[in-house]
């Protein structure tokens, strides 16, 4: 067996099941898609295998990274047997880390002493202000989810866990995208995430179709309203880690891109289903990009499968608007998932947001590059 520095892993162990009913939730649409929607709850014994092969497979680093649906309903005792597994297969040498991505809603003190115990980096998703949040982020019952997403957030900052805020963003919540801003710094959130939504498949991305769906004209509006405001922010001496900026700034300085989104082509991934099927991207689970399972298929084969369905290659098209433009370096034709299909429906072409990226670069790059240009000087 080959092995490799790295490897992460995104794993769902409660499939898609969720205790809410986001409006716009890309991976309730992806469920639709499949022949088999849901697939139920993660064994112990593929839990296990899929550590043992990780581990077996680098020699640096590995990355657990728990997403969903909602992966607090696996339950803590799946987590905890998590970390026991990785004590036990840890060869020595390897850093392991371990990342979950919540709406909060079942967290409670027992679920933050072990998050912080066991070093767990913590998403948070939080839409911002309660009006704001709850449009959208509700559970079944209809009521809105802010109120106990709050009390999660601030049980994670009592218990000492690191944690990012992820806001989700919709076509209402650009427009007020100062006051999300705002709140978020009256909280004391300084590590926050914005992921534009994403619309369903059968809709064209960026149309607007949707009661939620983001334009070019309104991402573009929400990225100059944010940067200003975040800008300030860092002209004041209070910085706010800004995911999307910070990545923009970093490849300024020749940093390679943190998020897969920037770096132009689809990266190795692996999202690794609760009946351990493999898929080579979050926003790609779907029966026609299977790539195998965790526990029939080595990682090579796997990888073979992946250049077989030619996932990453169709990636690397690079249509002929983006090289004559001045703005590629940064933008890099963004995500795979935001680009228009070209006619043979598998190809991607122009990022939908094209137009924004032009407008938002155009408006900003002199202060980006201000930033770089600080960074470089700060030896970071």
């Amino acid at each position: 067996m080959s092995k490799q520095p790295a490897l992460s892993l995104l794993i769902k162990p409660a499939s898609g099941s969720c205790n809410l009913r986001c409006r716009y939730c890309f991976y309730a649409d992806e469920m639709k898609l499949r022949n088999e929607p849901t697939r139920g709850f993660m064994s112990a014994d593929t839990l296990e295998l899929l550590v043992k092969k990780a581990l077996e497979k680098v020699t640096h680093t590995v990355t657990f990274a728990f997403q969903g649906g909602e992966p607090t309903l696996a339950g803590l005792d799946f987590y905890r047997r998590l970390t026991e597994l990785e004590e036990k297969y840890q060869p020595g040498g390897i850093e392991i880390h371990n990342s979950i991505q919540t709406n909060g809603i079942v967290l409670n003190e027992e679920w933050a002493k072990f998050l912080h115990d066991n070093h767990f980096l913590v998403g948070l998703s939080l839409d911002g202000y309660e009006e704001m949040h709850d449009e959208n982020r509700r559970f079944p019952d209809g009521s809105g989810s802010f109120s106990r997403v709050l009390e999660a957030a601030k049980l994670l900052e009592r218990f000492q866990v690191d944690f990012n805020i992820l806001t989700v963003v919709t076509a209402k919540s650009a427009r007020r995208i100062r006051r999300i801003y705002r709140f978020f710094q009256e909280q004391g959130f300084v590590w926050q995430q914005y992921i534009p939504c994403i619309d369903p498949f059968e809709e064209e991305r960026g149309s607007g179709s949707l009661s939620y769906s983001l334009t070019p004209e309104r991402y573009a509006k929400f990225l100059k309203d944010l940067f200003d405001d975040w800008y300030a922010d860092w002209k004041a001496g209070h910085p706010v880690y800004n995911r999307t900026f910070e990545n923009w700034i970093g490849i300024l300085v020749g940093q390679p891109p943190e998020a897969c989104s920037m770096n132009g082509i689809c990266s190795e991934q692996w999202v690794i289903e609760a009946d351990g099927d493999v898929y080579p991207c979050d926003f790609y689970v779907l029966d026609e990009w299977r790539l195998g399972n965790i526990r029939e298929n080595s990682f090579e084969e796997m990888n073979r499968k992946r250049e077989e369905l030619q996932f990453v290659a169709l990636s690397r098209h690079t249509p002929q608007e983006c090289r004559s433009c001045r703005w590629y370096p940064l933008c890099r034709n963004g995500c795979r998932r935001d680009r228009t299909l070209l006619s043979d429906g598998r190809t991607p072409g122009l990022n939908a947001y094209c137009s924004a990226y032009q407008d938002f670069f155009a408006y900003a790059y002199p202060r980006l590059a201000e930033m770089a240009k600080a960074v470089m000087r700060a030896g970071r």
